[in-house]
């Protein structure tokens, strides 16, 4: 599988938008953009990349949650590619509802939803066994303290997410997190458990 930020020399505010293919190319790849943030300048990108001869560019949109730098371009990636678009709470442009513990199909890869509320009631995390693989969105997995409440929804999330083998981090913001992730996350719910529960 090939990561691809597209956003990373964004001048505009932005999330990280990943674009995920195939390692070969294959016809049956399922091109995916995770999150689509808000800069038009992706599309020149995505337009110069090899993505597959014969394949639409991009197949798939996920969304990690609605917020606009996560979902603004949203209406200019479907007008350009017609992909389908999945997101935990369907609003305008978005064709299927996702659901915790759904496997769908990504480049040459399958991942698993993890329904993550916290930042925000739709928030999602997108995890490949095969990769060792999470991208967080805006899910925070950073918590370095216990003076935070947090809800049962929440813990829940974070415990189960503890239980995969992840190696890697992409989230919505920032660099991917490349070493040590599996013990930032045994942190994060160690802190989280020792805060305030509602």
């Amino acid at each position: 599988m090939k990561i691809i930020n597209l956003t990373a020399e964004s001048s505009v505010y932005t999330s990280n938008v990943y674009l995920l293919l195939g390692s070969y190319n294959a016809m049956d790849d399922v091109n995916t953009l995770i999150d689509v943030g808000r800069d038009p300048s992706i599309i020149d990108k995505i337009r110069q990349l090899d993505t597959g001869v014969g394949k639409n560019k991009v197949d798939k949109v996920i969304l990690t949650h609605g917020h606009f730098d996560h979902a603004g371009l949203l209406p200019t990636i479907k007008d350009e590619y017609n992909p389908e678009v999945y997101s935990f709470h369907p609003f305008n442009g978005v064709d299927y509802a996702l659901r915790d513990g759904q496997t769908m199909k990504v480049a040459d890869r399958t991942f698993d939803v993890i329904h993550t509320p916290g930042h925000t009631s739709d928030s999602i995390c997108l995890y490949c066994e095969e990769e060792a693989v999470l991208f967080s969105g805006d899910t925070s997995l950073s918590i370095t303290t216990t003076g935070g409440s947090y809800s049962v929804a929440f813990l829940k999330a974070l415990e189960k997410i503890a239980r995969r083998n992840i190696a890697s981090i992409y989230p919505g913001h920032g660099d991917p997190i490349v070493d040590h992730a599996k013990k930032l996350i045994y942190m994060t719910l160690d802190n989280v458990r020792k805060s305030k529960i509602f």
